[in-house]
């Protein structure tokens, strides 16, 4: 299957796993205002939202990551001589992708520890469920970043021909 197409996918897709998240976190908190403004407060708000929360953050984070959207230096990595970009380029994916793969790594070992522990507000719903969002979006950012790898190193190569900003987008 061709990248761009299985990037355009896995783009969509994590876009309506963000929007679904933003438009469930939007409805809890307005059902939660309208019942504290009736006097009665839902006794699952606040756990619900941190979670929803967290959720969208990495889920977003995933996104951004694959859209090239997050903290970069492409100013580095352009004023570097062209033989040193691409080995600056690879060096810093590297360092991205290690970083991500050792968040999942212990996020997933934390699951394990928090295998017998409930929310406190609705008791039925076991707290690793909710934080398997850690493992979850690091494998989906390490993903992200291996689906614009090839763009990042023909860009680093200069075997591209794009702008000066989007340059800058692919460096990062």
């Amino acid at each position: 299957m061709n990248v761009a197409i299985l990037r355009s996918a896995f783009e969509r897709l994590l876009e309506a796993v963000v929007i679904v998240l933003m438009v469930a976190l939007s409805a809890e908190v307005t059902l939660g205002i309208v019942y504290r403004t009736l006097g009665r407060s839902l006794v699952w708000y606040d756990e619900i939202a941190a979670i929803l929360l967290a959720w969208l953050t990495f889920y977003g984070s995933a996104l951004a990551t694959l859209k090239r959207a997050h903290i970069g230096f492409p100013g580095f990595v352009n004023s570097l001589a062209p033989v040193w970009r691409l080995p600056a380029v690879i060096f810093a994916e590297l360092c991205v992708i290690g970083f991500f793969i050792l968040l999942g790594w212990m996020g997933y070992s934390i699951l394990e520890v928090l295998a017998t522990d409930n929310l406190v507000s609705l008791p039925s719903i076991p707290v690793s469920w909710t934080q398997s969002v850690i493992p979850i979006g690091a494998a989906l950012c390490v993903i992200a970043q291996l689906l614009n790898l090839p763009e990042t190193i023909a860009a680093a190569r200069g075997r591209t021909v794009v702008t000066a900003s989007d340059l800058a987008e692919k460096l990062h």
